[in-house]
């Protein structure tokens, strides 16, 4: 039986980068193919503190037109938006024909931190197990292709991160208060994310689970896994030619020293 605690063995730096390589080649093809074809993809991302998603997230976008892939990040709701619908705040972000739109973190910050931390009441958190599948499936029955990735990191490894974010201060604006509180509170975030599987997890938009205690495997896997879930073709990259320069002989252009240059330091 595998030990779920027990690092898996590492990817090759010259593998990995091959392999993303050829995955970020197949995602501009599925780039095209979701703009050709008008297709509305939506992509969630969650798991604990430290597990990945957002280094998943910039490898995914890196080769991707920022106006056709687009991130929704979101901060701490406002006043007014407490009030609202619950889903509401996430549904202006959903994508229009031929936009692929990934949330880092989503929804299902009620049935996470939300309920963890106390923010949400019993009722709005029970209201939200209830009426969180049909929300998807309406999602789905309206064209949009939905996929659900939760990033499963082992204590020792979220351990061993949460001390390297400490020491390099490159890092420090990873950590927050709600991340220590959190990695007090890893059981009610177990319990937590075992309740909201057993709601949410539906044969219509179900889970996927990405062993994330190698970052690098867990991209390359769920990119691949991603380019498997969306029916796309290879579209014909037309040929691109340069078209000459005009002929601006004739015009004089102002001094140089007209214009204010940036030291030049390197």
């Amino acid at each position: 039986m595998k030990d779920s605690n027990k690092p898996t063995s590492k990817v090759r730096k010259f593998n990995y980068e091959l392999e993303l390589a050829k995955l970020h080649t197949e995602l501009v093809h599925l780039q095209e193919w979701v703009k050709t074809q008008g297709l509305k993809v939506v992509i969630v991302f969650e798991g604990r503190d430290a597990s990945g998603k957002g280094g998943t997230i910039k490898r995914f976008t890196e080769p991707l037109n920022p106006r056709v892939c687009k991130v929704v990040a979101l901060g701490v709701p406002t006043e007014k938006e407490k009030t609202q619908w619950y889903f509401q705040r996430y549904t202006q972000y959903l994508p229009a024909a031929g936009e692929i739109v990934l949330f880092d973190r989503s929804w299902y910050n009620r049935a996470g931190v939300e309920k963890v931390m106390g923010f949400c009441t019993d009722d709005e958190y029970n209201e939200f197990l209830r009426s969180c599948p049909e929300f998807e499936r309406m999602l789905v029955r309206s064209g949009i292709i939905l996929l659900k990735y939760w990033f499963s990191v082992s204590d020792a490894e979220q351990e061993r991160r949460f001390k390297n974010r400490i020491s390099n201060p490159l890092k420090h604006w990873k950590f927050s208060p709600m991340d220590l509180e959190s990695r007090s509170r890893w059981l009610e975030y177990s319990k937590a994310k075992d309740t909201m599987f057993a709601h949410t997890d539906t044969k219509q938009v179900p889970w996927f689970v990405v062993n994330s205690d190698n970052k690098k495997k867990a991209r390359l896997n769920c990119i691949s896994h991603v380019l498997s879930q969306i029916p796309y073709k290879r579209m014909k990259i037309d040929p691109i030619e340069l078209p000459e320069l005009p002929d601006y002989k004739s015009y004089v252009r102002p001094p140089m020293d007209y214009q204010t240059f940036i030291p030049e330091k390197y």
